[in-house]
């Protein structure tokens, strides 16, 4: 595996889409500002994915608590199949998986509650999207190092 790249991971929502990019490392996930998703939100996905090196996207994929899928599942499943097929159109290679947010969105509202930030700055809901990207990609790092010293 390159050492020099990096690992994404996407909050996907029909507005609004929450971003989060590793280190190279891929010990640490850090939030970066959430992409509008509209006509062009793949070419800015794809300026990041480019710009930071991007060798894996990691994607939100919620389930209900009784793990089933709900509509919101259905939407990531043909986000990821768009996002596949774009980037191969593109010839960028990345590994793109799901991993499961349940509990993401509200981890990630504690955390603008608590981070001290003035009312108007916690108000803004692309915050908590990319604090939820930098939940899901720690939670993914956190879980895939775990493996590997277990293996």
């Amino acid at each position: 595996m390159n050492q020099n790249t990096k690992y994404l991971a996407v909050d996907y929502g029909e507005k609004r889409v929450g971003i989060a990019v590793s280190d190279e490392s891929k010990k640490y996930s850090f939030s970066r500002e959430h992409l509008i998703n509209d006509k062009k939100f793949l070419e800015k996905l794809l300026a990041v994915i480019i710009e930071e090196n991007v060798s894996k996207i990691i994607i939100g994929y919620p389930l209900n608590f009784k793990s089933e899928k709900t509509i919101q599942t259905l939407k990531i499943e043909e986000f990821k199949n768009t996002l596949e097929k774009f980037l191969s159109g593109k010839s960028v290679k990345a590994e793109i998986i799901f991993f499961d947010e349940r509990f993401t969105s509200s981890l990630a509202q504690n955390s603008v509650l608590n981070s001290g930030l003035n009312k108007k700055k916690r108000q803004e809901k692309g915050r908590v999207d990319s604090i939820s990207a930098q939940i899901i990609l720690q939670d993914y790092i956190d879980k895939t190092a775990n493996q590997n010293i277990y293996n």
